[in-house]
């Protein structure tokens, strides 16, 4: 299936959510056309009297008054009708949208320590938060109005065609320009969208990326930098914005000229009928007054609803190019397990992992790799960046398709329910996760039934009691994002403190003094080193010149593209 097809697969597959909406406002139209046509018949008939008492110096008649109450109530019940059908067409885009974002939710969650796969994070905040409200006005107005266009033009050409064969042949022969024109316009916004979409990616990823390091930019005297590049990029993302304004504009004004002229083609044929000048049929009028102006009226309701195809279609565009940037990531599926069953970790495990490899994406992440660890055993895995050492970490979160065989205390790693082995998992990655609360609710995030001794219990442990001890607010001391208000090294211990109320036997650490100066790097080697002392570790560095303490070392080289393990080395 190629790309284009699957990308209106996919958005097919989320317009059919809100179908029912959809087609509830899609009869709001239909009888908001009805009451047009009946409108503009009574305006008509209205304007043709008085014309007649005009011409004719007759008396004047009850017309107007007979007819007005129900074009007053025409003229009123359109606009309520039009005020529903948006509101219910909003609606479901915002839900359609709701339902998208959530999914992206889930499986960012799947993927998990993976994620970086699909985009920075900065990027990946841009497409649940941006790219999402993309869906809104694919639903709530193309889609909707792909409806509308086949209803509508085809009620008023049947009023018409009561009215005159030659003004509706008219219509019908003009209209086919407007989805024409949409089309060849539609192409080029969609490639133009998809570009500005990748823009804002990169401008999000970029700009959480150097917020991040703000501190280290600081110290490094290398904000301007920082600036320059932010400016740079967001830069790029106007100069791609404008180009799909320019074309949605384009478009725009495109349409509304190809109606105008419609619409002029067609008062020129009345106006010359009324007057009897036409060259086939002079000194007769081939079209009265009131079905001319019934016509003039209709004319520009005709056109109307492909004139709001043909603008709204860029909206389209912009679906199509934010599925296209969302698709790696909703087309992710966590790997099967041919059966998953429970698996309690009542003691340090042992692990034998046998030709285990993974191509992700035409890409070799994980090179052939066999290794066994036994229980208790403190192992580290050395390589550079590249060779599969993060992802040999995420096979055992469950986050990554694997090839080959993993065995758990002789029990098959694909029989094992992996979110349930996960939460019985110590990982700790090179970036420190702590929420903007409390200290003590993010120590408590793994045992939310933990006591306050049993907190000051693992911040002593981890050397932490007596500088929260002199905080004022101690234990409720509130951090800021990502742990802001602590040091580097005491968000480290802080995130340990965390691991150690989860009480696991399995450790799986993925550099975790990476970004720590050589200090603080050393304290928390040796408060590693203390605290897993009994536990099954795995550490992945990609260098343990500072890890004497681990009991074995696997390398792995990387030979041109592919990760390549080479030996088994013990210290």
């Amino acid at each position: 299936m190629s790309e284009t097809s699957a990308v209106n697969q996919t958005l097919r597959h989320y317009a059919a959510m809100a179908k029912r909406p959809i087609y509830m406002a899609w009869g709001l139209s239909v009888v908001s056309t009805l009451l047009l046509i009946v409108q503009s018949w009574l305006i008509a008939v209205i304007f043709a009297d008085w014309l007649t008492q005009i011409a004719h110096h007759r008396p004047a008649t009850d017309v107007f008054f007979d007819y007005l109450p129900w074009l007053i109530g025409c003229l009123l019940l359109r606009p309520l009708l039009h005020f529903c059908k948006d509101r219910l067409a909003l609606d479901a885009g915002l839900q359609v949208a709701s339902i998208l974002r959530k999914t992206l939710v889930e499986k960012l969650a799947q993927v998990g320590a993976a994620r970086d796969q699909y985009g920075s994070d900065g990027g990946l905040a841009s497409m649940v938060i941006e790219q999402c409200d993309a869906l809104t006005g694919y639903i709530s107005r193309f889609y909707l109005q792909r409806l509308i266009v086949v209803t509508t033009p085809i009620m008023l050409l049947v009023a018409a065609a009561t009215q005159s064969w030659i003004a509706t042949l008219i219509l019908l022969l003009t209209a086919p320009l407007v989805p024409v024109f949409m089309v060849l316009i539609g192409h080029a916004t969609a490639r133009k969208s998809r570009q500005q979409f990748a823009a804002m990616a990169q401008l999000s990823g970029r700009f959480l990326d150097w917020l991040r390091g703000t501190a280290t930019l600081q110290r490094l005297d290398a904000v301007g930098h920082a600036s320059q590049d932010i400016d740079a990029s967001a830069e790029a993302y106007r100069i791609r914005t404008m180009s799909v304004l320019k074309i949605a504009f384009l478009n725009t004004a495109a349409l509304e000229l190809l109606a105008a002229l419609s619409i002029a083609l067609l008062a020129v044929y009345l106006g010359f009928g009324l007057i009897g000048i036409l060259p086939w049929q002079k000194n007769t009028v081939p079209v009265p007054y009131q079905s001319a102006l019934f016509l003039l009226l209709l004319a520009p309701e005709f056109y109307a609803p492909l004139r709001q195809l043909g603008a709204d279609y860029h909206v389209k565009a912009q679906a199509e190019g934010a599925i296209a940037e969302l698709s790696p990531l909703l087309a992710f599926q966590p790997a099967e397990k041919t059966k998953a069953n429970p698996f309690i970790l009542t003691a340090p495990p042992a692990i034998d992992a046998d030709n285990i490899w993974v191509n992700h994406q035409q890409r070799t992440r994980l090179a052939p790799l066999s290794f066994a660890i036994g229980a208790g055993e403190r192992l580290t895995i050395v390589g550079q960046s590249g060779s599969g050492k993060s992802t040999l970490l995420q096979i055992f979160l469950g986050f990554c398709a694997y090839q080959g065989d993993i065995f758990i205390d002789n029990q098959n790693f694909n029989t094992i329910d992996s979110t349930q082995f996960r939460h019985q998992i110590a990982y700790l990655s090179q970036q420190t996760m702590l929420l903007p609360m409390s200290i003590a609710d993010n120590l408590r995030l793994p045992d939310p039934t933990a006591s306050d001794d049993k907190l000051w219990q693992i911040l002593a442990q981890v050397g932490l009691k007596p500088l929260i001890k002199a905080l004022p607010n101690q234990l409720d001391t509130q951090l800021g994002e990502r742990g802001s208000g602590l040091s580097g090294g005491q968000q480290r211990r802080l995130a340990i403190a965390q691991l150690l109320l989860q009480d696991a036997q399995l450790w799986l650490l993925d550099e975790p003094t990476e970004h720590l100066d050589s200090d603080t790097a050393a304290e928390i080697n040796g408060l590693v080193q203390q605290v897993t002392r009994g536990k099954t570790v795995l550490w992945v560095t990609h260098d343990a010149t500072n890890l004497p303490w681990l009991d074995r070392q696997i390398s792995l080289d990387i030979a041109s593209t592919l990760a390549k393990v080479l030996r088994y080395d013990s210290l």
